[in-house]
């Protein structure tokens, strides 16, 4: 069984390290806002915090943030026990991967929202410190997901013969995210693609 589950463990691993080694040098390296261009004007790390969801998206208020990060905990829970059914299925090699993605990426923001409000110190006015002595920012699941991927590859206005935003400037692509919301994306873009060939039955 063990060598059934290698492919997964290997690919939760290598998202996480990757993930957790990104935020953890954001966090220590740049203030809150901060940034600096990879190419040109449309590949940016542009270090954000958020206290929800992928991209940023939030549900309001200490018990919305409570509440979204024990649902994450439950939602792992689940994606990894109905991974481990997959393996013992001898599911397609797609689905396995895809599945893994989904769970490696929510594990990784599980870890900012449980643990970073404990390891650091404020990231703004100043850059974090991990373990500061007066102790981290926030108390247990009321962490801030670190995003820093930004990719503004359109930055205009809307013509103004455009019905309700004419004139209203605009970017194209808004969200600020992380390696954590890119392997949930994924997975989630190959079970979309593939789904006819994995679920036959």
């Amino acid at each position: 069984m063990l060598s059934l589950l290698k492919r997964p463990i290997v690919i939760v691993a290598l998202v996480l390290i990757v993930d957790q080694a990104l935020k953890i040098w954001v966090k220590t390296n740049m203030m809150l806002g901060e940034e600096f261009n990879i190419i040109g004007d449309w590949f940016i790390i542009h270090f954000i915090e958020n206290n929800g969801m992928a991209f940023g998206m939030e549900l309001a208020g200490k018990f919305g943030k409570v509440l979204l990060s024990v649902f994450r905990i439950v939602a792992v829970f689940g994606i990894g026990y109905y991974l481990y059914q997959l393996t013992k299925k001898k599911a397609p090699t797609g689905l396995i991967v895809s599945i893994s993605l989904v769970l490696a990426g929510a594990l990784g923001n599980i870890i900012d929202s449980a643990f970073y409000g404990l390891l650091f110190s404020d990231s703004y006015p100043q850059v974090a410190t991990f373990l500061p002595e007066g102790g981290g920012y926030a108390s247990f699941l009321h962490g801030k997901v670190v995003d820093m991927f930004y990719f503004p590859l359109v930055d205009g206005y809307f013509p103004d013969w455009v019905p309700f935003w004419g004139g209203d400037h605009f970017v194209f692509f808004r969200p600020v995210f992380n390696v954590a919301d890119s392997a949930i994306s994924i997975g989630i873009g190959i079970l979309l693609i593939f789904q006819r060939n994995y679920f036959k039955d």
